[in-house]
């Protein structure tokens, strides 16, 4: 396979990996988490290098997980205190995790090839480059087989907890009642979130991954009746966006990430225009009915409450 054959694959198996989990954060409410988390898991990437001292270390995949658990558990904890809203408490603390990574690397990693920028940005045109060597075989770039790995860790969970999953978001106390475990459910969605987060912007950078997996969502809650066609809509939204912002940028020659977060907003912002249901069009068209209705009704009124009258 070439580089851009090589580019493709592993651009559509991102937009799956980050689109399932997706749609359960946009279903709880939950979109400003992902953004969170997609900053704070550096935190977790530099204290775990400082103990192994290895950037190739698996355990820097566990530290940026755990710290994504971490801001999420520190986020509902000042949210219990009822003092501060839910997007109060995640801006307090996305923020401070993030700053104090951007801090240790400054002061302790810069001579290292971890940067913030890079983190944030990333460049999936050089993840071709990274290859997977195995008893001296090259197996094909090792961001193909790590977003692989936690793409089909996401679709099991999606198929095997989907009742428990649908149930927990929509009524946890009705959950609770059946047996299942709401508050286990969700920190199960949040350590999904986090490995998919770090697996994935190793490779494309978390600005597109907070694309793929709130944007296709965002799209298929417009229109999807159910919450399985929300997940089928939201993948099939992500995979297109995902390969034809990336042919665009092959022929434009420009950022892959940048291309393929505007062909989503694009999409997102047509979809708003012109949903049939819910869209800006639509719902013009319906207020100018209910005006035309409610004159037609007022004149009937009007007229049976005056017939046989002079």
């Amino acid at each position: 396979m070439n580089a851009q054959t090589e580019i493709l694959l592993i651009i559509t198996v991102v937009s799956v990996a980050c689109s399932i989990p997706g749609v359960f954060l946009v279903l709880r409410r939950m979109s400003m988490t992902a953004d969170a988390i997609t900053h704070t898991v550096l935190l977790g990437i530099v204290a775990a290098f400082f103990f192994t001292k290895d950037l190739t270390s698996p355990l820097l995949v566990l530290g940026a997980a755990a710290t994504g658990i971490l801001t999420v558990w520190l986020s509902e904890l000042l949210c219990r205190t009822r003092l501060f809203a839910e997007d109060a408490s995640v801006g307090i603390i996305f923020p401070l995790l993030f700053s104090l990574a951007v801090i240790l690397i400054t002061l302790y990693g810069s001579h290292l090839h971890l940067d913030t920028d890079t983190v944030l940005l990333g460049e999936i045109a050089f993840a071709p480059f990274d290859r997977l060597i195995l008893n001296g075989l090259d197996a094909g770039p090792a961001a193909l087989w790590s977003t692989s790995c936690i793409c089909l860790l996401n679709l099991l969970m999606a198929i095997c907890l989907s009742k428990e999953l649908k149930l927990s978001t929509f009524d946890p106390l009705l959950a609770t009642f059946y047996g299942f475990r709401p508050h286990l459910l969700h920190y199960l969605l949040m350590t999904s979130v986090s490995l998919t987060v770090v697996v994935s912007f190793q490779a494309v950078g978390a600005i597109l991954v907070i694309a793929l997996m709130i944007g296709p969502a965002a799209v298929a809650y417009l229109f999807a009746k159910s919450v399985t066609k929300m997940i089928i809509s939201a993948v099939l939204i992500a995979v297109g966006a995902a390969v034809s912002g990336t042919q665009a940028a092959f022929f434009l020659n420009t950022s892959i990430a940048g291309m393929v977060a505007s062909v989503i907003g694009l999409v997102f912002m047509m979809t708003l225009i012109a949903s049939p249901q819910v869209g800006i069009i639509a719902k013009i068209r319906y207020r100018r009915h209910l005006h035309v209705r409610y004159g037609e009704e007022t004149l009937l009124f009007h007229v049976f409450t005056h017939q046989n009258t002079p």
